[in-house]
């Protein structure tokens, strides 16, 4: 099972380009940009009791919203992009938590994960951005034993 360490919550502070608070049983990164008025906090509750199970959670503040990812199972940081994607899947689905340097957040949940590795072309506009934006996290998702192909 994945753990956020401390080497990952270095990684992430790098890439958002912020002094992260460790705060008893989570670590935040506050990003707030000055250019705009986009300000949003990100918690990060490594292995911590969710239930009856222990797992990560991601916590994510803005002024008008309040997400949170349970179980995240891994991350994929894309410098390029300047942002981060929080992964967690549970029976072939798939939510993603995106946040961007500048403070922009995305999330796309309960995302049939046959559609990552599929034809985007064959998919509607609506259906398409999610499969591209997750399509990242291909990499460190355990193998589906079931694979099953985009109709």
């Amino acid at each position: 099972m994945f753990s956020f360490k401390k080497s990952d919550i270095k990684k992430l502070s790098k890439l958002l380009g912020v002094i992260v608070k460790h705060k008893g049983n989570n670590y935040r990164f506050e990003l707030n940009q000055k250019s705009n008025v986009q300000k949003l906090s990100l918690e990060i509750y490594p292995n911590i009791v969710i239930g009856k199970r222990r797992g990560n959670l991601i916590s994510v503040y803005t002024s008008t919203a309040h997400l949170q990812l349970h179980f995240c199972s891994g991350y994929v940081i894309s410098p390029m992009l300047k942002e981060v994607t929080f992964i967690g899947e549970s029976d072939g689905k798939l939510t993603g938590l995106i946040i961007e340097k500048e403070g922009g957040c995305s999330l796309y949940a309960n995302v049939d994960r046959e559609i990552l590795s599929g034809d985007f072309t064959r998919l509607g506009p609506e259906v398409m951005l999610s499969g591209i934006a997750l399509s990242l996290t291909e990499t460190i998702l355990p193998e589906n034993k079931k694979k099953r192909k985009l109709r």
